[in-house]
């Protein structure tokens, strides 16, 4: 005999065997789970087309979105459509699922999963996560959502502040860099900047001055950056040394030295994605 077993050791094997004879195997998922796990994704994948709407939702949806708002397939169709009309490009998202969980009773099945969106926006990334449950009925061969519920998963406050200092450091990247389109992504529509004179700014004003040249910075140096947050709203606070080379009513060659300014942004997030809503700036004396 090659291997003589000590007794603890052969204790262990036959527990070992004993476990593996008794622990139940996982069950192959059903060819339905197959078919609206499949149907899930690609109704995710394709979730910006108006396609993948039509075909997805029963005509008799009732969709309850996180903030609370309930629509039905008429108002999603009418949003997309909305959506499609010419506008400034937006951030893009893309919708994936995890933890996908599937019960059928007949010609109806729940599913449950976590969906996840991720945003390119103004060179950052960002993710939002929903818990989804809808309830699909099969007729004629086809599943279609009848009902739909979403929540919004919470987000650590860690990951809040961490999100916001990035979209700041994006807004001033933007700012220094002249990037337009950038920038436009980064701010909401109701975008004011107030500044030391006490004059106020637009998003379309600010986008405007960048594009033409007649503002221009030569050094935006940010430093001491803090962030507080308020649930779906955050406030950023910190100092940064600026130098503009052009600014509107500016003699050539705009600011004589560089000088420090003080700032305050407001951001709300908005679908995942977190846009500042005003910014006020004052001069250090």
């Amino acid at each position: 005999m090659l291997w003589k077993p000590r007794c603890g050791r052969l204790a262990a094997l036959v527990a070992v065997i004993t476990l593996a004879c008794v622990m139940p195997v996982p069950a192959a998922p059903s060819a339905d789970e197959v078919e609206l796990t499949r149907l899930l994704r690609e109704f995710l994948a394709g979730a910006s087309g108006l396609a993948a709407h039509q075909r997805f939702w029963a005509d008799e949806l009732v969709y309850t979105g996180s903030s609370g708002r309930r629509i039905g397939k008429a108002d999603i169709l009418a949003d997309l459509r909305a959506a499609a009309s010419p506008r400034p490009a937006g951030p893009e998202t893309t919708y994936t699922a995890e933890d996908i969980r599937i019960h059928q009773y007949g010609d109806t099945a729940i599913v449950a999963f976590r969906l996840v969106g991720t945003t390119q926006a103004g060179g950052r990334t960002e993710v939002a996560r929903y818990l989804n449950t809808g309830t699909l009925l099969r007729r004629g061969g086809e599943w279609r959502a009848v009902a739909w519920q979403a929540t919004k998963a919470p987000r650590s406050e860690d990951e809040t502040k961490a999100e916001v200092a990035a979209a700041q450091a994006a807004i001033d990247r933007a700012i220094l860099t002249a990037d337009a389109k950038a920038l436009e992504s980064l701010l909401d529509e109701t975008f004011v900047w107030t500044h030391p004179t006490g004059e106020k700014g637009t998003r379309t004003e600010l986008v405007a001055d960048l594009t033409a040249g007649t503002l221009r910075f030569s050094k935006l140096e940010t430093a001491a950056v803090s962030v507080s947050a308020y649930g779906d709203t955050a406030v950023a606070r910190g100092e940064s040394r600026r130098q503009r080379s052009a600014f509107p009513g500016s003699a050539p060659g705009g600011d004589a030295q560089p000088y420090t300014s003080f700032f305050t942004t407001t951001f709300v997030n908005k679908d995942g994605v977190w846009k500042a809503v005003a910014l006020h700036t004052s001069r250090a004396r």
